[in-house]
């Protein structure tokens, strides 16, 4: 067996440890949060260290694609609304109303939503963009990311966030391909996993040059090793055996049944992984979860209309779920998507890259309902829906309030937080 040359802790995260995980972001992963993954069981206390509320968390669901918001919260009392879109306006008959005298209802697909609504656990905040906007995804997904509308620093507004919580206990973990930029902080990676089967730590795939070590690392006792940053031998052992022990705990988590009956879909699987991991108990304090499709350039109205009937039934059943564990006092959701879409149909019956769209906040902590003015469907920029809140206040409000990380020292400049939180949150 050829030797294998003795290697620093730098050169180990660097190198070594891509040859033995399926994870694509595992290497940060492991010298981050497989510590807090290992050493934090389900039974843990939760801290009470005084301004640090550990028992918060945040989860963030991405409409990948840009949804069309007038067509998921319908200004069906506007006229304009029907001149603009005489083939895929939503019937006024069909509308769901939330607020009859406004003229405004939700897509006949959005039941479920409604019902959060009505029990004051979901908002919609109306007409939510940034200025000069951009109608690239690309560069919309990235201002949206990075909550900088240049778009440009590589760094994500809950990496930045994650990267000023004590001891880096809780790095994102997110439900899809790829991890998203939203979690890369200076420090801070987020953990990314498809399907949790092939989240593991390698043993017996281990090619012949790595798999005796590896088997030595995992046969002999944990006690007994010395935290010495020099002691190459201690430290790979270590982090073999935070990392085994935390793509254990996940794993096992993920397979747990459910305590209520989980709506079916893609996005309700993402978002039941995502409620056995809290009850499970991991640290973990910001979750990441993904529905695409929304890019609905051509033959949009049943697509559409299946996207957000999944969007809503997923959500609903998340609560439901979480309520059931006495857990849904801790969980704040937010639910956006890049752009919405322009306000007039095109020739192929869908619509084309737009503006400022709806954002869906859920949880027993938010300021129910209907929040702030739906854009003027006549005065628009360049045919689009012209925005009326800044994402970045929502940001703030999500930050300040609820996350208790500094939104200045996140998004680089001071923004009024929005209204979006009740009175309760402090």
């Amino acid at each position: 067996m050829p030797e294998i040359p003795a290697l620093t802790r730098r050169e180990f995260l660097n190198n070594g440890l891509a040859a033995v995980s399926t994870a694509a972001t595992m290497p940060v992963f492991l010298h981050h949060s497989a510590i807090a993954l290992a050493q934090t069981g389900p039974s843990s206390q939760l801290s009470s260290r005084p301004g640090v509320p550990d028992e918060r968390i945040l989860v963030v669901v991405q409409l990948s694609g840009g949804n069309d918001g007038l067509n998921t919260v319908v200004p069906f009392g506007d006229d304009a609304y029907y001149r603009a879109r005489q083939r895929l306006a939503v019937s006024a008959k069909d509308i769901i109303p939330i607020e009859q005298d406004r003229g405004i209802g939700l897509h006949p697909e959005m039941s479920a939503l409604k019902e959060m609504l009505d029990d004051g656990t979901a908002n919609i905040i109306q007409g939510a963009g940034y200025p000069n906007p951009n109608r690239s995804h690309f560069a919309s997904m990235d201002i949206w990311h990075t909550g900088n509308t240049l778009g440009a620093n590589g760094r994500g507004w809950l990496g930045k966030a994650i990267d000023m919580m004590p001891d880096q206990q809780n790095a994102m973990i997110a439900i899809g391909r790829e991890a998203p930029l939203a979690g890369h902080g200076k420090r801070a990676r987020p953990v990314s996993f498809e399907n949790p089967g092939l989240f593991r730590w390698l043993g017996s795939d281990l090619h012949d040059a790595l798999e005796a070590p590896y088997q030595k690392i995992n046969r002999e006792q944990w006690g007994g090793i010395a935290d010495d940053d020099d002691d190459q031998a201690a430290f790979v052992r270590r982090t073999a055996m935070n990392a085994q022990i935390a793509s254990d705990r996940i794993r096992q988590a993920v397979a747990r049944p459910t305590t209520t009956s989980f709506p079916s879909g893609q996005l309700a699987m993402q978002l039941r992984m995502v409620s056995n991991m809290i009850r499970a108990g991991l640290p973990t304090r910001v979750y990441y979860v993904a529905l695409g499709g929304f890019d609905t350039h051509a033959g949009q109205l049943g697509r559409h209309q299946g996207l957000l009937r999944e969007f809503a039934v997923a959500v609903r059943g998340f609560y439901q779920e979480l309520k059931a564990n006495q857990l849904d006092g801790r969980v704040l959701t937010l639910a956006f998507s890049e752009f919405g879409r322009r306000v007039a149909e095109n020739a192929s019956r869908g619509t084309d890259h737009g503006a400022a769209g709806p954002l869906f906040m859920f949880g027993p902590m938010i300021r129910p309902g209907l929040i702030g003015q739906h854009p003027s469907l006549t005065e628009l920029d360049r045919g689009d829906l012209k925005y009326k809140v800044d994402f970045r206040s929502v940001y703030t409000a999500v930050l300040d309030q609820w996350l208790k990380c500094s939104s200045h020292m996140v998004l680089g400049k001071r923004f009024r937080p929005a209204s979006v939180l009740n009175s309760k949150v402090v």
